[in-house]
């Protein structure tokens, strides 16, 4: 039996599988091998066509545009960019992404317009594997949708999920150190309401971790646990933007506003440039950029030219923008600011810096 087909065939065993206490064992380990498939489904491929989607990162942060074929993200990038998507009245015109740059309030933030996808695409129809793989390293993703097509965005959700992109959620406060002997120990700082301790252990014995200490500090389901397991998931803020509103009357905007009003969305014309700015006043909040001003040693700190960097950037951040020999030769840094104890405090690498922090890099002479 292919991946394909013991994918399905998990898939509608769980649909059949009534939860409850004496299924609970059972449906953990489905999950955990159906994770175990997905990761395997994704991995590259050798031999493929050649085409890739790989972009490299470049600005202050990267967002990328994910939503079916002609709901309009071409024309969008276009109209917030210095980029040059092409446009066509027709489905798949983008055939690879294409990037362009957002400046606004002093950050440069990347803007990747992907092929659109289609359902299915986490499982490779369309190439939309690749596509999503490639916008795992974003900062935040955009999903696109237009006044008619709302609901595509369950399964946008679900395909992006698919391919391990966990949207508007934190890592899970587990921790699971494997050691050689001893069985597995399970220690639970709060009360587990989803998930039971045998189902724990079938669930890492699954993954083939029979000797392990777990430290759990929040109430986890199965899921939850697969993705620590699975340690390849990518935690990512998302927005949902919807496009064309000039074709909707009042009635359809208010009953799009009614179903979107739980998440954070903005409602827009691309073609028509409505509500542009907003969006971008959407994206640079939702990024949640701060901004930290460089001193020289023994020197005045630049108080025009601030560095833009994404919130909790550490000194290291810094130094990887600054110069890529920095880490390598670094000393200490100094902070006068909010992450300081006191003015002046020296940090390392790890420090993590606040909004309006002063910065001082000392590094090793050559």
């Amino acid at each position: 039996m292919g991946i394909e087909e013991e994918i399905r065939r998990i898939e509608e065993e769980l649909k059949r599988t009534k939860y409850n206490k004496a299924t609970q064992k059972h449906i953990g380990i489905l999950k955990a091998r159906l994770a175990k498939l997905r990761d395997l489904q994704n991995k590259p491929r050798g031999g493929s066509s050649g085409y890739s989607y790989a972009v490299k990162k470049t600005g202050d942060a990267t967002v990328a545009f994910v939503g079916f074929p002609s709901v309009g993200k071409s024309t969008l990038l276009n109209k917030l960019t210095n980029a040059n998507s092409e446009v066509g009245a027709y489905a798949f015109t983008t055939l690879t992404i294409v990037p362009g740059i957002l400046e606004y309030k002093g950050a440069k933030i990347q803007v990747l317009d992907a092929p659109g996808i289609i359902a299915g695409a986490s499982g490779g129809k369309g190439r939309g594997s690749e596509v999503l793989s490639a916008v795992r390293s974003a900062d935040l993703i955009l999903l696109v949708v237009d006044v008619f097509t709302l609901d595509h965005l369950p399964i946008l959700e679900r395909e992006l999920y698919n391919v391990g992109i966990r949207l508007d959620e934190k890592p899970p406060d587990v921790k699971i150190i494997k050691k050689d002997r001893g069985g597995i120990t399970i220690n639970a700082t709060v009360p587990l309401t989803k998930i039971d301790e045998e189902t724990i252990r079938a669930v890492l014995q699954e993954n083939k971790i029979h000797n392990a200490d777990v430290v759990i500090r929040e109430d986890i389901t199965v899921d939850q646990l697969i993705d620590v397991i699975s340690g390849n998931r990518v935690y990512i803020p998302s927005l949902v933007v919807v496009n064309k509103i000039d074709l909707a009357d009042e009635e359809l905007i208010k009953k799009i506003k009614e179903k979107l009003k739980d998440r954070p969305h903005v409602l827009i014309s691309g073609h028509k440039g409505i509500n542009l700015e907003e969006l971008k006043e959407k994206i640079y909040n939702t990024l949640g950029f701060i901004k930290v001003y460089m001193k020289p040693q023994g020197k005045k700190p630049d108080l025009d030219e601030p560095l833009v960097l994404l919130r909790n950037s550490t000194v290291e951040d810094v130094c990887n923008k600054l110069h890529r020999d920095f880490v390598k030769n670094f000393r200490y840094a100094q902070v006068w600011g909010k992450s300081a104890k006191h003015p002046g405090q020296r940090v390392g690498l790890n420090h993590v810096l606040e909004d309006g922090d002063i910065l001082t890099i000392v590094i090793k002479r050559r």
